[in-house]
């Protein structure tokens, strides 16, 4: 696996970013397409990120703010407690999870329990993407994952895998082209990918799935290409393995997740013991745990060469380690959800957006060498540059055009 220090940029992400800076015009968005089957083996050392230094600063872990974020219960968030007209609460996604877990454990160890929160939305967060109150740390998000589909009839069972396979998944846009030969897109998603509070948005009363800064599964069809990247067995149930092995698996966290389903639209379900393993009709795998989580599509599951180069090289785009995710209470203690794999990392540019669980390979040997999985296209990043640039002169002031790395 070689890292790809130059690839093609989707115009639709491009546009896309253009279209999220006119809304918000402090933002500098950009899209990174980084593909994920480098992961920088050893031989990837010498990949150049000079470009990107001057584009964005990384963001280092700090103990105080990580211990601040864990007490979000007390309601000190690190932004300014203002009073805005979309709520009367200013929690942000995975705080109101937190909160939800206590009260829950409190019903079941007491008779009566009163819980009440009166924090206020800050009415302009003092954030680098859009107005989020939980992006106000990050410069930085995982907009999406493009995956590759070069047949037709694969390409409507892999959106009807995801639609019809995991409760709340739903069509956030699509484009479809004009005539025979062109390429369709469609995005899938749990909930807006708009990195502000839509104005419908009212706490408590509306879902997380009506909240902003949602990631998504972009699948793309392009008629015209010849390569087979992924094809189902043939016969009644499909049985084949998701070629290569640096995906390890995409994790989604869901209310309801339906195994008849996926089956019947072409998934190869490998185990479903607690939780669902299943290769989807396009090569992707994913695994399903039945839970609660801010977005459900949590992080990207990758295996590495080496884990420490492979973190250094997301550090770069602002990834920085993170508290490992769970989408139910018991934290990875019971059945139904495993717990953090033995010496992998987990990073993202924020703890309240999609991430990535940098894992070990196992393998031994001539063996050892990760695999590609063509499945996947790309990894989608939004990024906002700082402002004045790495040490603020004037001259090394990035470009706010959207930039390939």
């Amino acid at each position: 696996a070689k890292i790809q220090p130059h690839v093609p940029v989707d115009q639709e992400d491009l546009s896309h970013a253009q279209d999220t800076r006119q809304h918000h015009p402090t933002m500098a968005g950009a899209i990174l397409t980084a593909f994920l089957f480098a992961c920088l083996p050893n031989e990837a050392a010498s990949f150049s990120v000079a470009p990107m230094r001057s584009a964005l600063t990384p963001l280092k872990p700090h103990a105080s703010h990580l211990q601040s974020r864990m007490r979000s219960s007390d309601g000190d968030d690190g932004v300014d407690n203002e009073p805005s007209p979309h709520s009367s609460i200013g929690e942000t996604r995975r705080s109101i999870l937190h909160h939800g877990s206590l009260l829950a454990a409190s019903i079941v160890t007491t008779t009566a329990i009163a819980a009440t929160t009166t924090v206020a939305f800050p009415q302009r967060a003092n954030a680098a993407l859009g107005t989020l109150p939980e992006l106000s740390d990050a410069n930085a998000i995982v907009q999406s994952l493009t995956i590759d589909v070069t047949d037709k009839d694969q390409y409507a069972q892999t959106l009807q895998f995801f639609l019809d396979g995991f409760d709340g998944m739903k069509v956030l846009r699509e484009r479809t082209g004009g005539g025979g030969g062109a390429v369709k897109d469609t995005w899938l998603g749990f909930g807006p990918e708009t990195l502000s509070i839509p104005p419908t948005f009212e706490l408590p009363v509306s879902s997380l799935s009506q909240y902003g800064g949602h990631a998504a599964i972009h699948v793309r069809y392009d008629p015209k290409s010849t390569a087979i990247l992924y094809k189902p067995s043939s016969g009644e149930f499909n049985n084949e393995p998701a070629p290569g092995d640096n995906v390890a698996y995409l994790q989604i966290g869901v209310s309801q997740y339906r195994i008849s389903q996926m089956v019947k639209n072409g998934g190869n379900v490998l185990d479903a013991y607690g939780w669902v393993n299943v290769v989807s009709p396009a090569g992707l795998p994913i695994r399903a745990i039945v839970g609660v989580s801010p977005d459900p599509i949590m992080f990207l599951a990758v295996t590495c060469a080496d884990v420490k180069k492979s973190e250094e090289f997301y550090a770069k785009l602002g990834f920085v380690r993170q508290e490992y995710p769970y989408c139910r209470l018991n934290q990875g203690q019971g059945q139904f959800e495993p717990p953090q794999p033995d010496k992998s990392v987990y990073v993202a540019p924020s703890a309240n957006s999609m991430g990535i669980l940098l894992l070990k390979n196992e393998k031994r040997g001539r063996s050892k060498t990760v695999a590609p999985n063509p499945v996947l296209r790309s990894l989608n990043v939004v990024f906002a540059p700082p402002e004045g640039g790495d040490d603020g002169d004037s001259d090394n002031t990035p470009s706010l055009d959207p930039q390939v790395m």
